[in-house]
């Protein structure tokens, strides 16, 4: 049995019962309430979804409000600790996601996956994984730890829009650059953004490209 996540979440802008599903998954150190800010900009674009922005399922010590996806080894090996925090976090979040889509009727092709910072992360890595293909994945100064199948004819290739700021000091920006090629060279749609002189975060112009991207994959036709 997986933890059980859950968070803040917006009703559909139109009223009507969700229509399609946006997951929002937080950084390291935060919380739902911080990526469900994320929701107004993208609700005129999909009037009918449901946002939800999840707690991740661990604690973070000493920050009552702080969660985390995974524990960081800030003294050892920061590549293999992504990947053991990955794989390890990696079926809290499907399951998630599979008892998101049994409570509204929803499915893989009805559902965005977006994430910041480690949830960037998480959100490639998972929404990479399933064996449905999920409508988009979107990653804001994230990296990319390719889940097992990666690339290969057993795994559908979902679009990727990737927002890194080049003067990130958390995330190495080296990293955006990174996964965009290793999911290009996989035969992977790919919208690749770098917003000049921004640091660890989503200025308004990484915000309107993954808003481009969205319309471009899941708003309504």
């Amino acid at each position: 049995m997986h933890p059980k996540l859950s968070g803040p979440m917006l009703a559909p802008l139109s009223g009507s019962a969700p229509k399609q599903l946006v997951v929002l998954l937080h950084g390291y150190g935060s919380n739902g309430d911080d990526l469900i800010g994320l929701a107004p900009s993208w609700q005129s674009i999909l009037p009918d979804a449901l946002f939800v922005s999840p707690n991740a399922h661990e604690g973070l010590p000493g920050y009552p409000s702080g969660f985390q996806w995974f524990a960081i080894d800030f003294d050892g090996d920061r590549v293999s600790g992504r990947q053991r925090g990955l794989e390890a976090a990696a079926p809290v979040l499907v399951q998630f996601l599979q008892d998101a889509w049994a409570q509204t009727g929803l499915a893989a092709k009805d559902t965005v996956v977006a994430g910041f910072s480690q949830g960037a992360m998480m959100a490639l890595h998972v929404g990479l994984s399933l064996p449905e293909p999920l409508v988009g994945v979107i990653a804001f100064s994230g990296a990319l730890v390719p889940p097992p199948g990666f690339g290969g004819p057993s795994l559908p290739k979902p679009p990727v829009c990737i927002v890194h700021g080049d003067m990130d000091q958390v995330v190495d920006p080296s990293l955006g650059e990174e996964a965009n090629t290793a999911l290009v060279a996989a035969g992977y749609t790919v919208r690749y953004h770098v917003s000049r002189g921004v640091g660890h975060g989503i200025s308004p112009d990484g915000l309107g490209f993954a808003s481009d991207f969205i319309a471009a994959v899941a708003a309504p036709k």
